[in-house]
């Protein structure tokens, strides 16, 4: 059996956290595929050039532990703008979501451009002051410097940066449910989120 789920948003709208309860409860396997374009970003950081890093790119890339930073997630966004990177991972994500058992991806073109045909679309939003609110605290967790207002300019900079760009903008397909997790409790989203993929599986069955 194959179902696929793609779910997109902007950073820090909780997508990621969702993704990962939805595979979880119902036995899918969960692919963040801003993770590709983070580890992308991280070696790009290290030296090397950016479609060159997304053609080599490893599973062991991946398990790098240092791809939560904010140099890194703008790096990120930087190099997801630029067309042969978005065309070396294109391949793998679809492969991903074909897999058998099902499969949730999460990103910010999987409804749009990776998987148009996917079974459910969710697109997980929030104020961008709640966005740079969640990740300010993640960040001061891990004691790294950034100051609330520079971690909401680093969010408002990467929305337009995500949404403006010319190869796969961010934004919501037009069959999308939308989640806005602004007033929401990490529970009260994930439920919400599980109750839309229900609904569109028993309309699959």
């Amino acid at each position: 059996m194959t179902f696929c789920v793609a779910i997109d948003g902007p950073a820090a709208a909780g997508k990621g956290t969702i993704s990962k309860a939805v595979a979880a409860h119902f036995g899918f396997a969960h692919l963040d595929t801003g993770l590709l374009y983070r580890a992308v970003g991280k070696r790009v950081l290290d030296g090397l050039d950016p479609v060159e890093a997304a053609q080599t790119l490893t599973a062991q890339d991946l398990d790098a532990g240092d791809l939560r930073t904010s140099a890194v997630a703008q790096a990120a966004s930087k190099v997801a703008v630029i067309a042969d990177v978005r065309a070396a991972l294109v391949a793998f994500q679809r492969d991903f979501a074909r897999r058998e058992g099902g499969a949730v991806l999460d990103g910010r073109d999987i409804g749009t451009v990776i998987c148009p045909d996917a079974d459910a679309k969710l697109f997980v939003t929030a104020s961008a002051e709640t966005r740079a609110a969640r990740r300010f605290k993640e960040l001061s967790g891990k004691g790294q410097p950034d100051t609330y207002d520079q971690v909401l300019a680093d969010v408002k900079a990467r929305d337009a940066r995500d949404a403006g760009r010319a190869e796969a903008p961010m934004v919501a397909a037009d069959d999308a449910a939308l989640l806005d997790t602004s007033t929401l409790s990490i529970e009260e989203a994930v439920a919400q989120a599980i109750a839309l993929v229900e609904q569109s599986r028993s309309g699959a069955l």
